[in-house]
């Protein structure tokens, strides 16, 4: 999958039989709602959900990883960057409570967790306000508010999340257990796809969190420096859902070539791009904390990039295909509807184009 000079990580390939293999055959009925649990943990057994972390840190094999199982099951490769954020949100913040066995059960997959940072993204960005509030108490905080949409969650599960902090404009950031007191997972109306995502709204009432589950606090900084890898990673979902899309033209092609030439995005074509963004992608996850504008430009510009190859790839594939992509049992119709969740998530097209315009913005003169 793209960068074919490249020999594949020993972990990469290990992902890679596990996503052509069992993920495979479950791929459908994840789509349809039943929540992959083993596969994630082979998956961490693999090494997908460490490659980023400690002091070897790769971020490139992350995103790999992630865009090989994306490739046959978008459903699962969003749990991966799902897993993937969370053990970056561990072992970034610093604190022995969390970036010891926690981080170490995480990072094998042996625990399962997700990020609850969609709303705190776009409170950022002015889209809309933070949904949970946090009141000091003694040596803690008491949180109240609901999240909509938080991915894969489950009963003994865990996630990043982020509250403001009453009086004080600051926020806290957070390990939030499912199965903590005050903590109540609920059911969020049906997708369209992806239904075995554990996808659930989170509600805290009165929920207590202590020293030991803080990840920031004052969030805002920290976010800052996780920022561009928490959107670089996501990368990969789309990329794989692109090449999903690509290898399934090239399926069709010794049936329906003759007649497919005759349409737009070939599969030769679309791979070029991808392969192109691949390298982009590639040269800025080899320096993940830069902090600069320009820098965290170019990485949102690749991720939207992502976003719209996704949307173009799958609705070739699709018409590439033809009748046969229109049954609901077709991978290429799985993958139309997988592509709509890469460009609407967050950050979905339309923020990131707010947020680099923000960014681009001449400074006037004081």
């Amino acid at each position: 999958m793209g960068a074919p000079d490249r020999l594949p990580l020993p972990m990469v390939e290990a992902v890679r039989a596990i996503a052509q293999g069992p993920l495979a055959a479950a791929a459908d009925a994840v789509d349809r709602g039943s929540y992959p649990r083993q596969i994630l943990q082979d998956l961490g057994a693999a090494g997908a959900f460490a490659a980023h972390l400690g002091p070897q840190r790769d971020f490139a094999a992350a995103i790999r990883a992630m865009a090989e199982v994306s490739a046959v099951c978008g459903a699962t490769g969003f749990m991966v960057w799902c897993q993937q954020v969370c053990g970056y949100y561990l072992e970034q913040s610093g604190n022995p409570a969390l970036t010891g066995r926690v981080l170490s059960d995480h990072m094998t997959g042996a625990c399962l967790g997700g990020t609850g940072m969609s709303n705190p993204m776009k409170a950022y960005a002015g889209i809309e306000p933070l949904l949970l509030k946090a009141t000091p108490r003694g040596d803690g905080w008491v949180v109240n508010g609901t999240l909509p949409w938080v991915s894969n969650l489950g009963p003994d599960h865990y996630c990043g999340v982020l509250a403001g902090v009453e009086g004080t404009g600051q926020e806290l950031m957070f390990l939030l257990r499912c199965d903590a007191p005050g903590v109540e997972l609920r059911h969020c109306p049906s997708f369209s796809a992806m239904e075995g995502t554990g996808t659930w709204a989170i509600r805290c009432t009165d929920c207590f969190i202590g020293p030991d589950h803080v990840i920031a606090v004052p969030a805002k900084p920290y976010v800052a420096r996780i920022r561009a890898g928490f959107i670089l990673l996501q990368c990969g979902f789309g990329l794989g859902v692109v090449q999903g899309a690509i290898d399934s033209m090239w399926r069709v092609e010794p049936a329906l070539g003759h007649v497919n030439r005759f349409l737009e995005d070939r599969p030769d074509e679309l791979q070029a791009e991808l392969d192109a963004l691949w390298a982009r992608i590639e040269a800025l996850a080899a320096t993940p904390f830069d902090a600069s504008s320009d820098y965290f430009i170019d990485v949102l510009d690749a991720r939207a990039h992502a976003s719209e190859l996704a949307l173009r790839a799958a609705q070739s594939a699709l018409m590439h295909a033809g009748a046969r992509g229109y049954l609901l049992s077709s991978d290429v119709q799985r993958r139309v509807r997988e592509s709509h969740f890469v460009a609407i998530v967050s950050p979905a097209i339309k923020h990131i184009r707010k947020e680099i315009a923000r960014l681009s913005a001449p400074v006037m003169p004081a």
